[in-house]
């Protein structure tokens, strides 16, 4: 694949064939390395009706379905652009809620194990069914059109937790009627899980501040314990994707689209079927936000018996979705469907969604490393490229069959608790899949994604214990 370095951490694919736009990956040469079909992703994506700007990928791009993971793609809603459910990817709404206690490292280590033992027996995980919340079919429609808002209603959390929470805790527009009967027996028993895969919950320290002034503000010091938790919308949002693709694959042909993977299958924002997939898509959004709210509240319940330490949400944040938001293009404001899949929104200081208590110092951005390795919060920039768009995470390098012939679960777990972190799998080979070496360097793909000037860092945080799904 074909790029010119552009500037720091920008290359630029240019424009060729059916591309409408070129490509601009941000990174470095060394995260570009094993990126070669990611890019051919890229410019796949550059080809679809309507988009603007550039077809973008953060530096933690690998491959995807479709799009690829790490990508975002805006197109113009009033000018017959294309929503894709591709470019949001089957975990509806997976992201990442951060808590902070009222404890630091020092007063949680007489009570670490315990505490990871109280949280290991709570905290639902693994590939089947199981939540924290056992709901009717009334109550599930309540939760995919009320998010966390409605969780909050009955008693699952706090009113900070929705001020603290993007979208106010519940994407609006969600039509319940567009998740059908499969998604929804799939979504019943999960409300409060895990999940697997790379999904976790963490209990963390505050390890280095960088910005003080921003850090007090997001509520973190320095030494301060944190909960991070990274889940999405199980398998009612896998459902919702799975049957929204074919509904566009049959469609496209009606509306003179063609794509050069089937996976990118899309129809017009405005059609029929892309109302349909975005209230579906708000809906399972709403399902995740709530899954991470039923999570956080078991957490805070282990916190208080254990550590008597009482959790505050630091902020909610998803890196698998499709937004209609206004950014100016060419010079004028457009209304444009943002896809962003794995990659996060880092809205800047003074944005008009932002809560009044972030307003001066921007949005909380929260990146995820692996076990073992760090986790970052940044916040948004002015100027910010990409529609206001960074990364997620520290990517994918290695298969999840791959990871786990390098290393045994057992052998990993040795390893990490030699370094200090108590770790609470479900699974052998489920830990092994997730060995830190199965992922890029976290501290690499924040350093370009600063560089880059998609976000500035505040603080890095380090791992104390994990439970795994």
């Amino acid at each position: 694949m074909e790029y010119v370095e552009e500037g720091p951490y920008r290359f630029r694919i240019g424009r060729r064939g059916d591309m409408r736009v070129p490509g601009v990956v941000f990174a470095s040469r060394a995260l570009l390395r094993d990126a070669e079909k990611s890019l051919e992703q890229v410019v796949n994506v550059a080809t679809l009706p309507g988009i603007v700007s550039a077809s973008y990928a953060m530096p933690d791009i690998h491959w995807g379905y479709g799009f690829p993971i790490g990508g975002v793609a805006a197109t113009a809603i009033d000018e017959g652009g294309v929503v894709s459910p591709g470019g949001v990817g089957f975990d509806i709404s997976c992201g990442v809620r951060l808590l902070a206690a009222d404890c630091d490292r020092r007063a949680l280590d007489p009570v670490l194990h315990p505490l990871m033992d109280g949280l290991g027996q709570v905290i639902p995980r693994g590939a089947g069914p199981g939540g924290v919340w056992r709901l009717s079919s009334r109550e599930l429609e309540r939760v995919l059109q009320g998010g966390s808002r409605y969780a909050v209603e009955e008693g699952h959390g706090e009113e900070r937790d929705l001020r603290r929470c993007e979208d106010g805790g519940a994407v609006p527009d969600a039509d319940v009627d567009q998740v059908n009967e499969r998604a929804r027996e799939r979504g019943l028993g999960q409300v409060g899980s895990l999940g697997s895969g790379n999904h976790f919950l963490e209990v963390q320290r505050v390890a280095e501040v960088y910005d003080e002034a921003v850090a007090a503000a997001f509520g973190l010091a320095a030494d301060q314990v944190c909960v991070m938790i990274h889940c999405g919308s199980r398998g009612l949002g896998h459902q919702i994707c799975s049957d929204h693709v074919r509904a566009m694959d049959k469609a496209m042909a009606r509306y003179g689209i063609g794509v050069p993977d089937r996976q990118l299958a899309c129809t017009p924002v405005d059609s029929p079927e892309g109302r349909a997939y975005l209230g579906a898509m708000a809906a399972a959004a709403n399902y995740g936000r709530a899954n991470r709210q039923l999570l956080a509240q078991a957490a805070r319940r282990v916190f208080r018996r254990e550590a008597e330490a009482r959790l505050t949400l630091v902020y909610d944040v998803s890196h698998n979705l499709a937004k209609v938001e206004t950014h100016p293009v060419d010079g004028r404001p457009r209304r444009l469907c943002v896809h962003r899949k794995g990659a996060t929104r880092a809205f800047p200081p003074g944005h008009p969604e932002l809560p009044a208590d972030l307003r001066a110092v921007g949005q909380p951005v929260l990146i995820p490393g692996t076990m073992g390795t760090a986790s970052y919060v940044l916040t948004g920039v002015p100027g910010g490229d990409a529609f206001h768009s960074t990364c997620h995470g520290a990517g994918r390098v290695m298969s999840r069959h791959q990871a786990a012939r390098t290393i045994g679960g057992k052998q990993l777990r040795a390893r990490l608790e030699a370094d200090g972190i108590a770790v609470r799998p479900v699974s052998w080979r489920g830990l092994a899949e997730e060995t830190p070496e199965a992922y890029k360097d976290v501290t690499a793909v924040v350093e370009a994604s600063e560089g880059a000037g998609l976000c500035r860092k505040v603080a890095r945080l380090v791992p104390l214990g994990v439970v795994k799904g």
